[in-house]
């Protein structure tokens, strides 16, 4: 069987094959559908497009975040594993995660809270910085719960937590709470790898 070997033809023939198998793709801004386009191609799902949920400032706001050299914190290392190193260094943005942080696991076995919920309460402020969650459902809420209580103004919210408790109650909290620009996917799937595809699409757009 003879295959592509070229990654730049692989790439561009992939989100031909994209853009003719999801059409609706056309009508939506070029940032939104450069997102969109990276997610299907991440899962291979061409069905996944109508479960994303942009918010109309989300492009603009993450671009000019990491333009500005904005701190991007994860809920989990596996976040970090995907995202674009050179770029990201470039920019001068720091990526970080607390989940393995002493004071984080120290505090979540005293209070009986998931370590992703600590670190996310020991975040702070996250002015203009943006929080990327791929993985834990506690996270998210207890991102937006912090978000609605006005403890944190992040620039950028991606969060696509996945599973089968929690992961989609979060993601509509994130999206009716409506109080800063987010990225989602709404419903079950999510996971590390579509977070760490978002943030990708926003660099590859600087």
């Amino acid at each position: 069987m003879k295959y592509c070997i070229d990654p730049q033809a692989i790439e561009r023939e992939s989100m031909a094959i994209i853009e003719k198998n999801v059409p609706e793709l056309s009508a939506l801004p070029e940032g939104e559908k450069a997102i969109t386009k990276r997610i299907i191609h991440t899962t291979g799902d061409f069905s996944i497009a109508s479960m994303v949920r942009i918010h109309p400032q989300a492009v603009e706001n993450g671009l000019n975040a990491l333009r500005n050299g904005c701190k991007l914190i994860s809920d989990v290392n596996m976040v970090l594993a995907g995202l674009n190193k050179n770029k990201l260094n470039s920019l001068n943005v720091e990526s970080y995660c607390l989940i393995n942080d002493p004071r984080v696991i120290k505090e979540a076995a005293e209070t009986g809270q998931t370590r992703a919920m600590v670190a996310m309460q020991k975040a702070g402020s996250l002015n203009g910085d943006i929080v990327v969650i791929g993985n834990a459902p506690t996270a998210l809420f207890t991102l937006c719960e912090i978000i609605e209580s006005n403890r944190a103004n992040p620039a950028l919210v991606v969060g696509t937590p996945v599973g089968f408790v929690g992961a989609a109650e979060s993601k509509d909290l994130l999206v009716a709470l409506n109080k800063v620009p987010y990225i989602t996917v709404l419903g079950t799937r999510g996971g590390s790898t579509i977070a760490a595809s978002i943030i990708n699409a926003l660099l590859l757009q600087i």
